[in-house]
């Protein structure tokens, strides 16, 4: 038997359901697990009950410890006739337990048992891993009972109270709902365990998902070893969208016609507009009236902003209710007076919602009506109110811009700002290249006129500001000719600034004069055409350059020669290169034609851990936002749900299919009661165009992953539906022979620093001018989505690249292992074989080349039947993300400088000088075998020199007078000759080249 156990602390439960008929319950729950079961005593009365009690379970076969669920399961005992009743549970994957000192208390949303069953609440468990030997395992209830009706007192003759913990005890702790992935060089771990837990299925009544029949299918994501667990792989489903249900990757058209939203479930909403009123009565004393509208059903209700003093308002507002949970047939719109002790009723419209009418796009949008307001009575009274009510579904085009019920919590009004929870559609400014050339100064002016000027030029376009190197001629006439590139936005808002100083002392300039140039009147170019160079006229202050009359009134100016355009031909990259989404040149005349569409359906997250506390409970107000070329979308927020429904369709034109489509889930902070703080990170995904097939519908369930300092953390699954579709297969092959970026990349390219700091500047002016949208983008978004932080060093990421640089010449060193075998004669019979092979290719050389090709061939017609289906998705393997200690997590999370303390970063430090001088002595021994081939002809050692030399005169003659298919067949047999015709030692020319001298000896 194993000396592993799985404790399993019982903390807590909250807000259960009551089924005693008294409006509260007897609650108890049941641990089953590894055909083990348990039982906590019972808590009378009590909808909120607290057990602090701890079981330990024996776990059989550790190696099978991620196969065994951990089942939880709440009831509610009738004592009267020993009936228990279901009132949800909880079910945990095995790989979800962690060490006893990972272990957190977590509060999970209880599940329904079955379909007709209900559920609600939550269950406090702290479930983690010992191999402690003092510890006993808890005594098992007998054989399973019925669930309906069990032999409760014989049950309970053998359960413990509650079995005490030799572990320490730890202090009450804040709810957290995040799996934690185990370091595995954890010193307290004594067991690799497999990492995260599987998303828990919380279902939510309106937000559960009805289109799915059929568990999802999980797809290989990567041949080889680079395998994860299936909790981090993409589950492929088979949901019921617009356009008919999805299998495989066709739509099955159902009864149903189709929607133009066919890549999403159809959701129906009842949408009132509220346009103006007229003749309102006044209620004040002063005869004044500060009108409002409260549009009411069921327990939703939506307000509209109130007008001070106007009794003729317009709000032109409108409220979209889901159909799907409405608790009402009667729809209600109430005008109010603003008051500061209590509004008071003007007057209201009621609708009977058997009555209204369903719009179906695209029919012109439903004309508004006036309605006489009535009392509390039912009687016509003073007033009128213009409204239009309407069934419609998300392709309604007043769906973006409504006030959504699922936004605000039932009961609750409008105090979220709604401008934070539309859905919109933005575009990231149009970003160019600005190509600066400093050349001179002419008749410079310095504040010391018994000294020349040590001057330098400052190059400025909003925070961006680069400078030349300083010169101290011995004239006024400065000479730099350095070249800079900066990065500017249309419309271009900011200036080109000049500043000319003068290096007085070691830190003490002086501005010897200033040059403005507005952007729109540089010249722009799509090519490597010749700019003329201007000279401008250099001023003492800002307000003068920008003045251009100024400079007439001044006959003496200091002046500046330089050379200013606009490179229109290379792409402005402002995402990392490996995941960009637009490829295009910024001039638009260079722009090739669409190759195809990319469609997008976000459907609904499932199984989201709480990112924050509302009321006591875990919760989390999410979006998404999805990224493509210029073209950024964001859903609306759906708030207090931890599985939202989305069901946005967005849809955007294709150039070329070596880009990379980015979704990112997001948690609101800027809503409700929150603090305001940055959105939180909930998870990403990025899908390569390349790698889908054309017509083909994608829907699949992908895991949000989340590397946080404390390890890599599953926060969810979100539900997308893709696909691409192309308009002419011959542009869309055509493609693959053009070149990736335009012309001027390679024309004049730019250097790997200037690349990074330009990526860099263009992030900032990005999340600048997203950040001034309504809603705004905060600018954490558009880092994240746009991987700003990439080019840091991490030593996660250097080591996941050398790991997969090894995976890449894995094949050769096989084949050289291979071949090495067979020179050693291994096998005789597949070293005659090669012998029989080698002989062939040399006597018909023409073979060589087609055999090459044939064989490639085959192994690609072999490999197609074994070819990825679905798209390939992060892998925390390949990412060395399940093995990382937490020092280099932290490090990984550090800012940029460090703000460690000095002791930390001298020891990061010198463990980034032991890797390099790795790296160095490896770089060190390619140049010196460089140097050696160079040695060879240098006479460096004239008598190495001279015996090359002689071998390289008889080499010549033997191969003038014999054939080379005899050389070479002589060659080959030397090399695969017997090992009792080898010799331990190395050969002769081994030893003659180590022996050639390098320059090592010249190095200090």
């Amino acid at each position: 038997m194993s000396s592993f156990k799985l404790g399993v602390e019982v903390v807590s439960a909250h807000d259960l359901v009551a089924k005693d008929g008294q409006g509260s319950s007897n609650p108890l729950v049941e641990l089953h697990f590894d055909d083990q079961r348990f039982r906590t005593t019972t808590k009378e009365k009590d909808l909120n009950p607290v057990w602090n009690e701890s079981f330990y379970f024996n776990i059989s076969d550790p190696n099978k410890l991620s196969n065994l669920p951990l089942e939880a399961y709440v009831y509610n005992l009738n004592k009267e006739n020993n009936i228990k009743t279901c009132l949800g549970k909880v079910r945990l994957s095995g790989t979800s337990f962690v060490p006893y000192s990972d272990a957190v208390i977590l509060h999970y949303p209880l599940e329904k048992r079955s379909i007709l069953s209900r559920a609600k609440g939550e269950l406090g468990l702290k479930v983690f891993v010992t191999d402690d030997p003092s510890i006993k395992s808890s005594n098992p209830l007998p054989a399973m009972e019925s669930f309906l009706h069990s032999d409760v007192d014989s049950a309970y003759a053998q359960i413990p109270k509650s079995v005490p913990s030799s572990l320490p005890k730890e202090k009450n702790e804040k709810r957290h709902t995040f799996h934690h992935l185990p370091n595995a060089n954890h010193s307290e771990q004594k067991q690799t365990f497999p990492p995260m837990p599987p998303p828990q299925q919380v279902n939510y009544g309106v937000h559960e998902m009805k289109s799915e029949p059929q568990p999802p299918k999980v797809v290989r994501m990567f041949s080889g070893s680079s395998s994860q667990p299936p909790d981090f792989a993409v589950k492929e489903t088979s949901p019921f969208l617009g356009g008919g249900r999805i299998v495989g990757g066709r739509v099955i058209r159902g009864d149903r016609p189709s929607s133009t939203y066919d890549l999403v479930e159809q959701m129906r909403f009842l949408f009132v507009r509220v346009v103006k009123a007229r003749d309102l009565p006044s209620k004040d004393m002063t005869g004044s009236l500060d009108p409002y509208v409260e549009v009411k059903v069921g327990n939703y209700k939506g307000i509209t902003k109130h007008y001070e003093k106007k009794q003729n308002p317009e709000w032109n507002q409108v409220f979209a209710f889901a159909r799907e949970t409405l608790q009402s047939s009667v729809l209600e719109v109430v005008v109010k007076d603003k008051d500061l002790v209590k509004d008071d009723f003007v007057g209201f419209v009621r609708f009977d919602l058997h009555e209204v009418p369903t719009r179906v796009p695209p029919d012109s949008p439903l004309a508004p009506e006036w309605y006489r307001l009535e009392d509390k009575k039912g009687e016509k009274k003073k007033g009128e109110l213009m409204l239009a009510v309407w069934y419609g579904t998300q392709a309604d085009e007043a769906f973006p811009d409504a006030w959504h019920s699922d936004a605000i919590a039932p009961g609750e009004s409008t105090s979220i700002a709604s401008t934070y929870i539309r859905s919109k559609v933005y575009h990231s400014p149009r970003l160019w290249y600005v190509r600066v050339n400093v050349i001179e100064a002419q008749d410079l002016v310095p504040s010391d006129k018994n000294r020349f000027p040590d001057a330098y030029v400052k190059v400025q376009i909003g925070n961006q500001i680069l400078k030349t190197k300083s010169v101290q001629p011995r004239n006024l006439n400065p000479i730099w000719k350095e070249e800079f590139m900066l990065v500017a936005s249309e419309p271009f808002e900011d200036h080109l600034i000049f500043l000319v100083e003068d290096r007085v002392a070691p830190n003490k300039d002086e501005t010897i004069g200033k040059a403005v140039i507005p952007l729109n009147t540089v010249d722009r170019r799509a090519d490597d055409r010749v700019i003329r160079s201007r000279w401008y006229n250099l001023e003492k202050s800002l307000s003068d350059a920008m003045d251009k009359d100024h400079a007439k009134k001044d006959k003496f100016h200091s002046r500046l020669h330089v050379c200013v355009c606009l490179d229109g031909g290379y792409h402005v990259l402002d995402e990392s290169t490996q995941y960009s989404s637009d490829l295009r040149p910024t001039a638009k005349q260079l722009w090739k034609s669409s190759i195809g569409v990319l469609e997008l359906g976000i459907l609904n997250a499932d199984g989201l851990q709480p990112m924050k506390t509302r009321e006591g409970k875990g919760t989390s107000d999410t979006y998404c936002v999805a990224k493509y070329g210029h073209k950024w979308v964001r859903t609306r927020t759906i708030v207090n749900s931890l599985n939202p429904k989305y069901n946005e369709q967005y849809t955007w034109e294709v150039y070329d299919p070596a880009t990379v489509l980015t979704v990112g889930v997001f948690d609101n902070c800027q809503i409700g009661d929150s603090d305001g703080s940055k959105d939180n990170k909930v998870g990403k995904v990025r899908i390569r165009i390349s790698t889908l097939e054309t017509g083909r519908v994608y829907t699949h369930n992908y895991p949000l992953l989340v590397l946080h300092p404390s390890g890599v953390k599953k926060i969810g699954e979100l539900h997308l539906a893709i696909r691409f579709s192309y308009t002419s297969m011959v542009n869309l092959m055509l493609q693959y022979s053009r070149p990736l970026l335009p012309k001027m990349h390679y024309k004049r390219p730019l250097s790997v620093m200037q690349q990074d700091m330009l990526r860099h500047q263009a992030v900032n002016i990005v999340a600048a001018r997203l950040g001034r949208a309504e809603p705004p983008l905060r600018r954490e978004v558009v880092e994240y989505m746009s991987d700003a932080n990439a080019h840091l060093w991490s030593m996660r990421r250097s080591k996941a690249n050398f790991l997969r640089l090894t995976a890449v010449f894995s094949g050769l060193f096989a084949v050289g292992k291979w071949f090495g075998e067979v020179c050693k004669w291994k096998n005789p019979v597949t070293t005659v074989l090669v012998h029989i092979l080698y002989v062939m290719l040399v006597c018909f050389p023409e073979l060589i080349l087609p055999t090459v090709f044939l064989y490639m061939f085959l192994i690609g017609v072999w490999n197609y039947r074994y070819r990825l289906r679905d798209p390939p998705h992060m892998n925390i393997s390949l990412s060395c993300a399940n093995a990382v200690s937490a020092d280099e997590l932290d490090e990984e999370f550090e800012t940029f400088p460090a703000t460690k303390s000095s002791d930390l970063v001298r020891m990061r430090y010198d463990r980034l000088r032991s890797v390099a001088g790795r790296i160095q002595t490896v770089v060190g021994d390619i140049a010196t075998q460089g140097e050696r081939l160079q040695a060879l002809l240098s006479w460096r050692d004239p008598r190495a020199t001279t015996i090359f030399v002689i071998f390289c005169l008889v080499a010549a003659i033997v191969l003038y007078v014999t054939p080379f298919q005899v050389l070479a067949l002589l060659a080959g047999f030397f090399f695969m000759r017997h090992p009792r015709f080898r010799q331990k030692t190395p050969a002769a020319p081994i030893n003659f080249f180590r022996r050639l001298p390098a320059r090592t000896d010249c190095m200090l």
